[in-house]
């Protein structure tokens, strides 16, 4: 697997190492968790949200009281807490309001951090031009709120192209086309035909839902440096929102994701193409994505208490709780980062083990979201 860790060059040996102390029980690993004296501000959670707290759209492991134990009776945040997923698709206000609606809490739309969250950061770079948004849900709408100005989904760019998909006549689903063409003026500002503008990027913002069309296009799109039926060219720069190569949903057995994807698509264009396939992956285990989450956690304690500091100094975190199903995305990424990450594992989603993983081995395993939280707020001394 070759993700890209993106900007976790810039992050000090500080920040990405690991610190191993005594062991606190038989069931924690090696880190030890740090005591404070004013636990509200001193640590923060991360969840993930499919497999911990939602199985599709059912929540699982007591997560909507569990999440309610973080505010108090006036119904005001007291604990600061995200949402780290690698999952997307619709914009974060949006998610925000969805997940209030099914966990029964108010969440700001600053605690949404999806694995797209961070191609907002690749604006300057692609503002103006022309970029095709890959995935389920509302891709376009995603990177159109982001600020890029000339967003086609795949959906849309490819009903430009006479006879691109050879199997689009076999496929029943093709009225979903006619949606994304009437919501076109609101992502792109083209005045011209796009098949003569050149693709500058692609994104793929969450999960392909037409694998066979999406990969014949995407090969056409990166193979002729964003212009399909021409010549072979230098490939357009492609980014992924995440490299899972599997996820927990309503199915028994995991399902696969953006990471089969991604393998599926360089496998082809390996094979087609004279230069090995050049991508990006963010999201988790990336520990730049942990270090963003820990500047999101401190945005969002610091909106929680107006701006509060103890003494006049600036507030930190002395632990930072990482829940995860996932060990080698949830747990690999929180060990990766290091202090003052803490990682809890739960047996509700990919791992359902009995003891700790054998290879990314969390600090703390626990059945459920509900247990998790438990144990952090009377570890914190919070009741």
């Amino acid at each position: 697997m070759r993700i890209l860790q993106i900007l976790t060059r810039k992050l000090s040996s500080s920040q990405i190492r690991s610190c191993i102390f005594p062991s606190l029980s038989s069931t924690l690993s090696h880190r030890q968790l740090h005591s404070s004296s004013n636990p509200a501000s001193s640590f923060g959670i991360a969840f993930d949200i499919d497999g911990v707290l939602l199985r599709g759209s059912v929540p699982i492991g007591g997560s909507p009281p569990a999440l309610k134990r973080l505010y108090d009776d006036s119904g005001t945040l007291k604990v600061p807490y995200v949402f780290l997923t690698n999952g997307g698709g619709v914009p974060e206000s949006k998610r925000a309001k969805e997940l209030g609606r099914l966990l029964d809490v108010n969440i700001l739309r600053l605690q949404v951090i999806q694995g797209h969250t961070p191609f907002k950061q690749l604006k300057r770079r692609f503002e103006n031009e022309v970029v095709v948004a890959v995935g389920k849900g509302e891709p376009a709408e995603v990177m159109s709120e982001y600020g890029f100005k000339n967003v086609l989904s795949i959906d849309e760019y490819a009903s430009y192209f006479d006879n691109i998909d050879p199997l689009e006549q076999y496929k029943n689903w093709t009225d979903k086309q006619d949606g994304n063409l009437n919501s076109k003026s609101k992502h792109v500002a083209l005045s011209n035909d796009p098949c003569s503008q050149r693709v500058e990027a692609v994104f793929v913002v969450s999960d392909s839902v037409d694998w066979s069309r999406d990969i014949q296009v995407l090969c056409d799109i990166l193979r002729t440096g964003g212009l399909p039926g021409k010549e072979i060219a230098h490939q357009p720069p492609l980014f992924f929102a995440s490299d899972d190569l599997a996820y927990q949903a309503l199915f028994p057995s995991e399902r696969l994701g953006m990471g089969a994807f991604r393998i599926a698509l360089e496998s082809v264009f390996n094979a087609i193409h004279p230069a090995a396939l050049k991508y990006t992956s963010y999201g988790k285990p990336n520990p730049f994505v942990f270090k963003n989450a820990e500047t999101v956690l401190m945005h969002v304690l610091q909106s929680c208490h107006n701006n509060h500091q103890v003494n006049g100094k600036k507030q930190f975190f002395k632990t930072l709780y990482m829940i995860g199903d996932n060990p080698s995305v949830d747990i690999k990424g929180a060990r990766q980062a290091g202090i003052p990450w803490f990682s809890i594992l739960t047996r509700t989603g990919v791992f359902k083990g009995k003891e700790n993983h054998d290879v990314f081995p969390a600090d703390l395993v626990v059945d459920t979201v509900e247990e998790a939280v438990d144990y952090i707020l009377s570890k914190e001394g919070i009741s």
